[in-house]
Order: structure tokens, then sequence, then C-alpha cells
């Protein structure tokens, strides 16, 4: 009997018994699915984790090396999701799985070593911070580490970029106030990314808003629930409306923007998340109704004038949490045609660029196979600018044949903001 224990940490109105029910087998999802296109092993596949994950929760001992490790390579990109003609809700039961592991596995000592240094470090920005300059400080021990995971969390501090930007203020003022928006700073991004959140305040201000970003608000738990830590999640996410209700109940807020697409996913989730939560569940439904990631906000919005004479060609690779999570895969490519810039879309942009959270850094081989692939895929484009919605993914590809580039900054730059840093001098 499948233990019918909540969805960890969303909360769903059917238990993963009812989930593994609603497949049907017919094997649509091995066709999209980054794992089993690379390795070919049913047992890599969303069909073959859903009959592992059965046998695993219907059984009474812990689950084994093998079965883990399956599981371990799933990325989460829920490409299979928008392949599946049933509606399995995968995301949940995959959720579910890696909670049951979590709580139900012994790992070896230097992968739990491993991840507890990440589930510490990255929902702390200015922790992060201070690690990855050590990192990058002491990045040639990396070649010496037998682990390739460790080797390959030294490599993703070498590349991670350098932002000299200050935090974002509390509030940034719009010249002609038509309404107010929250801004998500997060963890990671405001770390290695206040760029972007410099050029998303600047363009949602150019369309009349005013862009509160309150302190306290910065993890959203959706790195601690891809690692298994479903009640570390949730405080997580407590912690986030904690930060936010005093700025919803003292006025109008239009919405919640969130600009790193992954964590967009799990702000839209909140709700569910804290659905039987009755301190929390709702002020957590009114998060997610507002949440918005900023592409998303700028088209029903509308953009100011595009004032650059010279758009760049782009290719755009669309992040597989605004694709398959928010199901805005367009959204952002019409932005850009929009401005003028000539978009070219890679031929594989329905599979995962292998970054996927600390996937990159858990699972470095099959990360960097995925990473190579993409590379190519962006390459035979014939465009230098690769423009996307995800840090995470930008780290992820960095090359020196590609500039890396989020979305936001491209559409701050083409109406009325400075070059981002990344762009030639003459793109303007």
């Amino acid at each position: 009997m499948l233990a019918e224990t909540e969805l960890a940490p969303r909360s769903r109105p059917d238990g993963p018994a009812a989930i593994v029910r609603s497949c049907v087998h017919c094997g649509f999802c091995t066709a999209t699915c980054p794992t089993y296109v690379l390795l070919g092993d049913e047992r890599d596949s969303p069909r073959g984790r859903i009959q592992l994950i059965k046998a695993m929760l219907g059984a009474s001992d812990p689950p084994d090396e093998a079965t883990v490790r399956h599981v371990d390579r799933c990325l989460s990109c829920l490409s299979c999701t928008t392949t599946c003609p049933s509606g399995v809700d995968y995301g949940a039961l995959i959720d579910h799985a890696r909670a049951h592991v979590e709580q139900n596995y012994r790992r070896p000592w230097h992968d739990r070593g491993l991840r507890a240094l990440l589930a510490f470090l990255l929902p702390r920005p200015r922790a992060f911070e201070a690690a990855l300059a050590l990192g990058r400080g002491f990045g040639w021990i990396a070649r010496f580490v037998p682990d390739s995971r460790f080797k390959a969390l030294g490599m993703l501090a070498a590349r991670a970029p350098r932002d000299n930007s200050l935090p974002l203020p509390a509030i940034s003022r719009a010249a002609t106030r038509q309404g107010q928006v929250i801004l998500l700073t997060g963890c990671v991004q405001d770390a290695i990314g206040r760029g972007i959140h410099h050029a998303t305040a600047r363009l949602l201000n150019r369309m009349g808003f005013d862009v509160m970003a309150p302190p306290g608000a910065t993890c959203c738990g959706a790195i601690l629930q891809h690692m298994g830590r479903s009640e570390a999640a949730l405080t997580r996410a407590r912690a986030l409306v904690d930060a936010w209700s005093p700025v919803l109940k003292a006025g109008t807020v239009d919405a919640v923007i969130v600009n790193a697409s992954g964590c967009g996913v799990t702000v839209k989730e909140l709700g569910d998340q804290l659905a039987h939560d009755s301190v929390y569940a709702e002020r957590a439904m009114k998060i997610s109704r507002l949440a918005r990631d900023v592409s998303e906000f700028v088209a029903e919005r509308g953009l100011p004038p595009v004032v650059w004479s010279h758009p760049p060609d782009v290719a755009y690779h669309p992040a597989c949490s605004i694709k398959h999570g928010q199901k805005l895969g367009d959204v952002p490519n019409a932005l850009l045609r929009q401005v003028g810039c000539a978009v070219s879309i890679p031929a594989d942009s329905h599979l995962c660029c292998g970054s996927a959270g600390v996937y990159n850094i858990l699972q470095p081989e099959i990360a960097g196979r995925l990473r190579d692939r993409k590379r190519a895929a962006l390459a035979a484009t014939g465009a230098r600018i690769v423009a996307t919605t995800n840090l995470g993914c930008m780290i992820q590809l960095g090359d020196p044949d590609l500039t890396m580039i989020h979305v936001v900054e491209l559409l701050d730059h083409a109406t009325g903001g400075p070059t981002p840093p990344s762009l030639p001098a003459s793109t303007s």
C-alpha cells in the first residue's frame, strides 16, 4: 500500500497513490525526458521512475541505492508534464519521492555533507556571496578533490558572475506612479545577479510602477524543495509570506514580480504549499494569485517606448521553469521580437540545459552532457547572444563564445536603460 502522506512540500488533493494510478504508461514522456534521451534507461524516464516510486513508497524497508540513484537523476524540468496526455502531476510525485528519500535513506557521509553545505549556503545571500569569494580564491583545490561534485562546485564558483551592484533599495519609485509591485530579490540571484534586479526595477519604474523589495524576503524554498528538505522549504515559504504581509496589508499591490523563473514556479505554488496551514493559507493564496514572472507582467501591462537603434540578434533559451513550469515559454520570446530583436530558437528548446537548481553540482556528469548539447544547439543558430529568464541557466551555459543575458536586461536596455555589462557597447 502506498504511503498516503502529504505531498511535500506542496499540498495536493490527491495523494501519491492517485498520481501513480493516473499514469497510463503510454510513453509519450520518454521522448521529451532529457535523462532518458541521454541515457536510454527506462528507469531514467518519468514512466520508469513512477514505477520505482510506487515500489519505494509501498515498501516497509528503506529505499535501496539503485532507486535513489534514478530518483536523484530527475531534473524536475517538468517537460514530461507538458507532454503527458493524462495530466499526471509528476512534479508533485517526484517532490514526495525526494522527501521520502531524505527521511528514510542514509546517504554516504560526503554526500550528506555536500547537501548540508548547499542547503545552508544557497538560501543565505550574504553567506553564499562570501563562500563564492572564498571558492574563487581557492578554486585550484578542486583539481585535487576526487569527488566530481566538489569539482563541479569549484568550477561553478569560478564561473559565477561577479556582480558589484548595490542591493536593491527597499523601494524604487516611478516618476509617474500608476501602481506598485513587490519584487522577490531571492537568495542566489541577490548574491550574484543584482544587476538583473536593477534592470527589472528600472523597467517597471518606466512603466509607472513603484518597486518594493521588503527586507527579509529572500529564499522561496525552491532549492530546498528540490533536495527533498520539505520542512525547511516550508519554513522558507512561511518566512516569505511574513516578510511580504505588511506591504500587502498596507496598500494595494498590483503584482508580486519574480525575475528568476525557477523561483517563480514556487511562488505561484505558495497557496498550494500552505493550503493546510490555518495561519498562512489565506495570505499565501493571495501571493500566488498576484505572482507574475516579470516578462508575464510586462506583456500584460505593455512595454514602454523602444528607444534603441541597433537591436541585437539573439538566441532565446526557454528555461524549463518558464516553458514547462509556468507555461510561458513564448512570452519572453514575443517581447524580444517586440523590441526589434531577431530571435532564433535552438532545435532542442524543449530539453533542459542541465542547470536545474543544484543538479549541475549533484549530477555533474549528466549536467555536463546536457550543457554541451545545449551549447551546440545554441551555437547552431548563429547568434552569439543568448537571452533567457533564469540565472541558473545563464551560469550553466556560460561560454567564451556565447554571451548570456537575462531577457529583462535586454528589455530595460531597449527602453532606455544602460547597456548591460555583458553586451558590446555598440548595442544601443
